[in-house]
């Protein structure tokens, strides 16, 4: 079976049920936790970004906006089985050339931390950027200081591969190959 280009998967945007969560297209109903989310000092710090101030009527704009002109990414909605929202993920910095792309994730909901909803989206999205895509390695980066999500990472095979400065912050960076690509991996 072939496997469309990174950019056709992007088109067809799909729900993908892990053994924990759902990772489903982002809708306009999910605003009001996403603003909520962006304006909680403790997450913004964990992604190394500062609160949002705007008024949600301005951010509501945006999202819109976003929702339906996303550029070349693809961003789901984190949710339980049971369909509560819960944060968010995707991947981006797609580069077609070098069959790579960043990703990244939020539990946005604090009382989801630490019980595997973040690690089974994470493996959710890498087996779907495997399997349907051609994409051969997924990166990511995460702030040097942040131990739980270093974990997570490595536990969902994730191998550290740098380190990157940036405005005052140091970040780690890891990587994911294919397992087809996996023989013979060049850095």
């Amino acid at each position: 079976m072939r496997r469309p280009s990174i950019s056709g998967a992007l088109t067809r945007q799909q729900t993908l049920t892990g053994n924990k969560v759902r990772l489903r297209p982002k809708r306009l109903q999910d605003a009001a936790n996403d603003y909520s989310w962006r304006r909680d000092a403790e997450l913004c710090s964990l992604d190394a970004t500062t609160p949002i101030s705007c008024s949600f009527e301005e951010f509501l704009e945006n999202y819109i906006e976003e929702l339906y002109h996303p550029g070349p990414s693809c961003r789901f909605a984190i949710e339980t089985l049971d369909g509560k929202h819960i944060g968010n993920c995707g991947y981006f910095n797609i580069d077609e050339v070098k069959g790579q792309a960043e990703m990244g994730i939020m539990v946005g909901d604090k009382s989801f931390w630490n019980q595997g909803y973040g690690a089974d989206a994470v493996l959710t999205l890498i087996d779907y950027m495997f399997s349907q895509t051609k994409l051969k390695r997924i990166y990511l980066k995460t702030l040097n200081w942040n131990i739980r999500a270093q974990k997570c990472f490595q536990k969902c095979g994730f191998a550290p591969c740098g380190q990157l400065t940036n405005r005052d912050h140091t970040f780690i960076l890891m990587e994911i190959y294919s397992p087809v690509h996996r023989q013979g991996q060049t850095r």
